[in-house]
């Protein structure tokens, strides 16, 4: 006997995330695991405590020159971090 109402398990664990208010939190830590994938090993090294807080991720950075040169590229920085995650997760990086 079919059924015609039958979702698939992946579907089923997306809508309860979601309604039980889990999603944001879920995509927060992802995004906040994709830093290394993302920018690499070499800055990771020197990257510190990462929150994020009103859609703004916060990184402390270890090396003032680093610190320069990722401020400059922030805004393609958000936008790799947020396709890695498959959502819009940050709309701004604070480097400190």
């Amino acid at each position: 006997m079919k059924r015609s109402n039958a979702l698939p398990v992946g579907e089923l664990i997306y809508r309860f995330l979601r309604e039980e208010g889990l999603e944001s939190p879920l995509n927060e830590y992802r995004l906040i695991q994709a830093w290394e994938t993302v920018l690499g090993k070499a800055i990771s090294r020197y990257t510190g405590q990462m929150f994020i807080k009103n859609q703004t991720l916060f990184v402390h950075l270890t090396s003032p020159a680093l610190r320069q040169d990722l401020q400059m590229s922030r805004k393609q920085l958000v936008q790799r971090l947020n396709e890695k995650v498959g959502a819009q997760v940050i709309v701004d990086i604070v480097f400190h």
